[in-house]
Order: C-alpha cells, then structure tokens, then sequence
C-alpha cells in the first residue's frame, strides 16, 4: 500500500529527517548558481538549507499534504512522482534527495527520470534507508499484523537494498557510482517515542487497517520493541540503517 503523511505529524516527530542530513549535504556539495532539484522534498525545511546555498531549488513531492507544507514555507514546489518528472531534459546540475527514494515503487523509472533531467555529468546525490533499515521495527510490526491476521502488509512497505544491488541498478541507468556506502545510523526518537514515529511513518499501513484496529497495532508493535529499542530511563532510538550514494550522469 501507498505511504501517506500527516504534515503536522510529521513536524512533530520527524524532525531528524532533515536535523540529520548534514552527510549528504555534504556530499552534494551545492554551489551558488546551481540548478538543483530536491527529488522527495518533503515538508520543504531542507530545501530551504539548500537554497540558503546560493542554488537554485526547485522541489518536488508525490504527497500534496507535503507539497502544500512546502509552499508554505516559501518554497517553490511541484506536485509529481519520481517515476514521471515534469521537467525538460537536461534541467538541473544536480538531483538530490534524501529519505524519500525507499519510499518510490519502480526505481527503474524512477532513475531512467533522475537520469533525463541531469545534464551530462551531473550529480544524483542522494540518501535513503539501506539493506537492514529499521529491521527490528519491520518484523514486530509483521509479527503484529499476522497476528492479528493482515499478514504482507509490512513487507511490501518500502524497499532497502544493498550497496551492489543499487550500484548495479545506477550503472544500468547510465551512471557511473563515484560513491556509496551503508551507514548504521541509530536515531534517538522525541518525547512521542515508537508510538509516535510508528503513527508517523507506518501511516500508510495502519490506514489500510479497519479503523478500530490501528491503535492495537501500533501499541502492540511499540509493546514488542521496548526490550531492545527502549532504554531504562525510556528513551527510544530507531534503528536506522542509510544508503547514501554520488552517481554521476553519463
């Protein structure tokens, strides 16, 4: 099924998505006078740090919740999937983007489009969650839904590959994989702890479910974890592993 966001929720409980992303923006290395498209821009708040470059930004998000929450914050941002980009070939120095691209359902659509909007030799810098990511979260929660008889719902979710497997993939679409690594990056949660970051980012499952059904399975999945993700004094850490890459257009 389809993730969905909830934009004030996603403020509230995600605020590490982008407090976070000072790696990949480093890879990026954005330079003033840039075209750069934000691919997966989410709320708009790192698009904002990468307009404060000097760059130019354009942002694009498949969520219209997310997209209105970018427009509010100034930020000039379309409405459109990964796999079919409203953008002239040859548009922008770079693509970038960062935890959105787990969440895209055909990757090779997605990157013959990365692919048609760069100008040769430029730069897809991206980070997104890799082989392994929040792997403990995933099983409780399939544990959870088989249980209460909704057993695939899980799985399907998002996709977290391997360093070879996407280098593969990149090569095939015509990049050359300068960079690319797995990084565990376990990920202290706020005061709403798994409670909040499962009604947050498993939206999309739990509004599969039948209504009375959701919140059952999100404390029962948060029950499971506490032994292992929940400290003594009570303080949760996700545990995040990230894919992130620098291809470069050939």
């Amino acid at each position: 099924m389809a993730q969905s966001w909830d934009p004030d929720a996603y403020a509230r409980n995600g605020a590490f998505v982008h407090e976070m992303a000072g790696g990949v923006l480093e890879w990026l290395d954005a330079r003033p006078g840039e075209r750069i498209l934000d691919l997966g821009c989410g709320d708009g708040q790192l698009t904002l740090r990468l307009a404060a470059t000097g760059a130019m930004v354009t942002a694009v998000d498949n969520s219209p919740e997310m997209v209105a929450a970018a427009r509010a914050r100034g930020v000039e941002a379309d409405q459109a999937n990964a796999e079919s980009l409203p953008y002239p070939e040859g548009t922008f120095d770079a693509v970038f983007s960062n935890a959105a691209l787990h969440w895209v359902r055909d990757h090779d659509a997605m990157l013959a489009q990365v692919h048609r909007v760069l100008k040769p030799g430029g730069r897809f810098v991206a980070e997104m969650g890799g082989h392994g990511n929040i792997a403990a979260i995933r099983v409780a929660m399939i544990a959870v839904l088989k249980h209460h008889g909704f057993s695939g719902y899980e799985e399907s979710d998002a996709y977290y590959p391997t360093p070879d497997l996407y280098s593969r993939r990149l090569r095939e679409h015509r990049f050359q994989v300068k960079d690319i690594a797995l990084i565990p990056r376990p990920t202290p949660l706020d005061a709403s702890g798994m409670l909040g970051w499962i009604k947050t980012f498993r939206r999309g499952v739990l509004h599969a479910l039948p209504a009375p059904l959701r919140e059952t399975v999100a404390a029962e999945t948060a029950e499971m974890l506490a032994p292992v993700l929940r400290d003594s004094e009570g303080n949760w850490t996700a545990d995040y592993v990230r894919l992130r890459f620098i291809a470069i257009s050939r």
